[in-house]
């Protein structure tokens, strides 16, 4: 078996004036919509966890190109975008993405030597893609796990879905985002007096800057909304997101998606009013010997999350229901043989620090033969702010606005 790798190219439409890289905006629209349906399932519960829409909509673009019937409609419905679309939108992320200093983004597809696949599906994906699968589940488990290994600098050693007897297709993305911040933060630590780590002393982080404009606060309809941005040196930003005490992973996500698409006003933090007028964050005056711009003191956690995720559990937001269904062919524009989806999975990790962020995403499909093929169908101020009890997090491309990966913090730790 030979390994796949991802070799895309940049293309005169993909580079903007000045040398900028431009990702098409209705792609950031339909990749952030995504995100946003999947934050709604985010559980509330454990150490906290991680995801990436980046690394699942890909796939999801290219079986969509490919897929008949009721499957290939339902793909495009989760991908945003028409199935005709599909595959050359996704090329285009894949190829703007890996031009980007703080991210590698790779596509692998492995296929059984017996599986004719269409030339004309292949050509839609990225140069030096395709790989062959020998049949020996123990070989063919060994070598995609060391592509995922390899692909994330070990961020994630094996892939997430199982390689058996019967696989006859693997689609794959391997993801990593890793920047370090302009300025790095202090550890310290922090003992909060209110919330789920009342009176325990946990790892902090603390920086004091003058830019409170990185400091927003929002109203939304599930109460205000706490969002920082932390800049890092590669064109990626991380958001932490604080919402009400009540509010769940799902609201406060979907609130900071708002407000990164401009969809909900804001507040900056040199605007806010005097007291505490949103979570975690306190305005007041200081004395200083020195006259000088508002500033903006930050203390929040470190944090290590991890997030492993059956994609299959939630086919209607993957748009998988019809795809499930192994009674039938689901994918007529790649191979003449019916296939049907066995196994969908991402392995996510996320770690916020001292220095800089780091995220990596190992998202796989496996298939298997299906039925017969179905028909195809075509459709001076002093600003505070405190992140010491549960927040979610965005890291964002800034450039575009793309949120590359997303989670929710329960428990500090680096």
């Amino acid at each position: 078996m030979r390994a796949a790798h991802g070799t895309a190219r940049h293309t005169a439409d993909e580079r903007g004036g000045g040398g900028g890289v431009r990702i098409d905006g209705r792609t950031v629209r339909a990749v952030n919509g995504l995100t946003a349906r999947w934050a709604q399932e985010v559980p509330a519960d454990g150490t906290g966890t991680a995801f990436s829409a980046v690394g699942v909509w890909p796939l999801l673009a290219f079986l969509a190109d490919g897929a008949g019937g009721r499957a290939r409609e339902e793909l495009a419905g989760a991908v945003g975008l028409d199935a005709s679309e599909a595959a050359g939108a996704a090329r285009g992320l894949l190829a703007v993405l890996e031009g980007e200093p703080a991210l590698r983004l790779a596509l692998g597809l492995w296929t059984r030597r017996t599986l004719e696949v269409r030339s004309s599906w292949l050509e839609r994906l990225a140069p030096g893609t395709h790989g062959v699968l020998t049949g020996d589940p123990r070989a063919d488990s060994a070598a995609l796990d060391a592509w995922a290994a390899g692909r994330t600098g070990g961020g994630i050693d094996r892939m997430p879905v199982p390689v058996r007897e019967d696989t006859e297709m693997v689609l794959a993305t391997a993801l990593t985002v890793a920047t370090e911040w302009h300025r790095p933060f202090v550890s310290g630590h922090l003992c909060p007096e209110s919330g789920p780590w009342r009176d325990l002393e946990v790892p902090a982080l603390y920086r004091s800057g003058t830019v409170p404009e990185r400091l927003v606060l929002a109203d939304t309809p599930h109460g205000a909304v706490t969002g920082l941005t932390v800049m890092g040196r590669e064109g990626v930003d991380v958001r932490l997101l604080l919402g009400e005490d009540s509010a769940g992973p799902g609201r406060v996500l979907r609130s900071g998606l708002d407000v990164l698409e401009h969809r909900r006003p804001v507040v900056r933090g040199s605007e806010l009013p005097f007291g505490e007028p949103g979570p975690g964050i306190e305005v007041r005056h200081a004395l200083r010997t020195v006259a000088g711009p508002p500033t903006l003191d930050v203390t929040t956690v470190p944090f290590a999350v991890t997030g492993d995720h059956d994609l299959t559990r939630h086919p209607g937001l993957f748009g998988l229901t019809a795809f499930l269904d192994t009674g039938r062919g689901h994918l007529p524009g790649v191979s003449d043989q019916p296939l049907a989806l066995s196994a969908a999975a991402q392995k996510a990790t996320a770690a916020f620090g001292e220095r800089g962020f780091r995220a990596s995403a190992v998202t796989a499909f496996a298939m298997t033969a299906g039925g017969a093929p179905p028909v195809t169908r075509h459709r001076v101020t002093e600003v505070r702010v405190r992140f010491d009890r549960p927040f979610g997090f965005l890291a964002v491309h800034r450039r575009s606005g793309l949120v590359l990966a997303a989670g929710w913090v329960n428990a500090p730790g680096g």
